[in-house]
């Protein structure tokens, strides 16, 4: 191999390559069976090595090495031989985890005085490692069980690996993790902004709700479902918020877009302390949409100016642009003046440039809607509403590990002093 190619390579792959010429150069291995049990130990302890070699190593070549330990237990197989502390008794099949697959294999069996004797090496790659976790990895990232097998290792007579086993991997760990993010608490964590947002998983209503805490660090902090978008599944979500140490009586920023459910059940929870912010491309989409298109380019470029500046000659902008649209286009108007204050709560609690630009819209929950749809979207038929649950949080926990910080986030500090002028008082431990 050129001294190029090599520094091309990966570190695992010069550590397998390395492991192979080794074995190679080893024409006594079979002369001395106690030469396996490092490499056999390599294999078991090493999960990450065997994942680098699989695609030289053959089914034939693991039984040899396992036929190898068990001469280096219950010494050489003579046939007729009933004698021994430890003797050998047969075969049977097995199967050994290799990374995130399953090997058959054929695997000698021994016995001793007190019945069957475990043959060193088998045990440890047999175990069951993080399968399920790899298997939810996969299908978080759009593969199908039915082409689950293309992303594995090809590998005489894999099994493990059916549709019905990587469905059940998958239901167990979704399961889990479901129930690991509606027990997250929050008490420790004091979130400035929460954006709230619903989804549509096979007719099944899902509102999820996003966080941002005052360094502008996001959290996913949980989900409802319900048959429709109602106030009640909003109340459910923000009750369970409550429980797990949110503190809705504390001033914060609700980013939400134009639900009436979703406004009125903060407004029952959260009283004055809530700070409504309704989604601005929302609003214009809502808007422009009921224009023919010379309205509509116009009506948007108005909207955009007015947002930008203070928040009361905004309004009067819009006002009037609203009375220049109603003799026409009086649906239009109707959007248009329809929760008008609210779109400008950003500009009246002194907020600008970037941080603006992600408080004023719910792209911050918007964009995890996305790997939603990406993750379920391979989904034909939902049982229930629990399963569209689980193919829900699986999407918002894998969308979950690519977040970022809040853009603007340096300027928190400044919404956070003109919400809450007061320092809150700290409650007094019972």
């Amino acid at each position: 191999m050129k001294k190029s190619t090599r520094k091309m390579q990966s570190p695992k792959l010069q550590i397998a390559n390395k492991c192979w010429a080794a074995l190679g150069s080893q024409p006594l291995l079979q002369a001395n069976p106690a030469a396996a049990l490092p490499l056999l130990s390599m294999i078991g302890q090493a999960q990450l090595s065997i994942e680098d070699m699989l695609g030289r190593l053959s089914r034939q070549f693991v039984e040899q090495l396992l036929m190898m330990s068990a001469e280096s237990v219950a010494g050489p197989k003579h046939p007729g031989r009933q004698t021994g502390e430890v003797r050998w008794h047969g075969q049977q099949g097995g199967l050994i985890n290799l990374g995130t697959s399953k090997l058959k294999i054929t695997r000698p069996r021994l016995r001793g005085p007190a019945g069957e004797v475990a043959l060193p090496g088998y045990v440890g790659l047999a175990g069951d490692g993080d399968l399920s976790r790899r298997i939810a990895d996969v299908l978080a990232c759009n593969v199908s069980t039915r082409k689950y097998t293309r992303v594995m290792y090809r590998c005489a007579d894999e099994m493990g690996i059916s549709r019905s086993a990587v469905s059940r991997h998958f239901v167990k760990d979704s399961a889990q993790a479901l129930a690991k993010l509606m027990s997250r608490d929050f008490s420790k964590i004091d979130l400035v902004a929460i954006y709230v947002d619903g989804i549509i998983v096979a007719r099944h209503h899902v509102i999820a709700a996003i966080g941002v805490d005052s360094i502008g660090t996001k959290y996913m902090l949980g989900l409802a479902s319900g048959s429709s978008e109602n106030a009640k599944v909003v109340k459910d979500l923000l009750g369970s918020l409550a429980e797990r140490g949110v503190d809705l009586n504390v001033a914060r920023l609700w980013v939400i877009d134009g639900s009436k459910a979703l406004r009125s059940a903060i407004d029952q929870l959260c009283g004055d302390a809530a700070h409504v912010q309704r989604c601005r491309i929302h609003k214009i989409r809502n808007v422009t949409e009921r224009l023919p298109k010379a309205k509509a380019y116009q009506t948007r470029w108005v909207m955009v100016q007015a947002l930008k500046g203070d928040a009361d000659a905004g309004i009067r902008k819009l006002k009037a642009h609203a009375k220049h649209l109603k003799a026409q286009h009086p649906d239009a108007t109707a959007s248009l003046l329809e929760g008008l204050e609210e779109l400008f709560t950003v500009n009246r609690l002194g907020v600008t440039g970037e941080l603006a630009r992600c408080l004023g819209t719910t792209n911050i929950i918007e964009s995890p809607n996305s790997v939603v749809r990406r993750v379920s979207g391979r989904v034909t038929r939902y049982r229930d509403a629990q399963m569209a649950l689980r193919w829900v949080a699986a999407g918002f926990l894998e969308a979950e590990k690519a977040f970022r910080k809040l853009r603007g986030h340096n300027h928190i500090a400044t919404l956070i002093r003109v919400m809450r002028p007061v320092p809150a008082q700290l409650k007094k431990a019972a």
